[in-house]
């Protein structure tokens, strides 16, 4: 068999002719991150032509993807997201802040979407650390005050772990 080796198991992303630009921005982005090889059409596709960006492989904080240009006909939705366990909140600020700050869209409790549409889940370790708090009324302080954000803010989710009001 000749041709490039593929892992068993790689995330096949649907994109609309922009997972070239996508591949680009996450590895700006994000750590251990890069575009790895970039395979133009062989031939016309029902979206595209003969020598387009047809397929991007690509790596995001480790995780092999493809992006593959395959057209409108299914765009992303929530039931996928990326999720990003983050340490401090300047970390989480930043990757929140690179997603939504590029063309992107806030929505509630950490997650946000990219303007190619693909979702993330900025979450701090903070988050899912208090969530998993043997002392579920302080866990459940804590989802409290998350369900009211957006942008996931860890002094708060402490705050309401310690017993302050939400």
């Amino acid at each position: 068999m000749t041709g490039p080796s593929i892992d068993k198991l790689r995330l096949c992303i649907w994109y609309n002719g922009t997972a070239l630009d996508a591949a680009r921005f996450y590895a700006e982005t994000f750590p251990d991150t890069s575009v790895d090889a970039v395979h133009h059409a062989p031939t016309d596709y029902p979206d595209g032509s003969a020598g387009d960006v047809l397929v991007v492989e690509f790596t995001v904080m480790g995780i092999q993807c493809i992006g593959l240009n395959g057209g409108p006909q299914f765009p992303q939705t929530e039931a996928f997201s990326f999720q990003v366990a983050t340490e401090t909140q300047e970390e989480t600020d930043r990757y929140w802040n690179a997603i939504v700050g590029n063309g992107g869209a806030e929505s509630m409790c950490g997650w946000c979407k990219d303007k190619w549409g693909v979702n993330w889940q900025i979450t701090p370790r903070a988050l899912t650390n208090a969530m998993a708090n043997p002392d579920r009324a302080a866990a459940k302080r804590a989802m409290e005050a998350m369900m009211t954000m957006r942008n996931i803010d860890i002094a708060a989710i402490e705050a309401a772990l310690a017993g302050a009001p939400v």
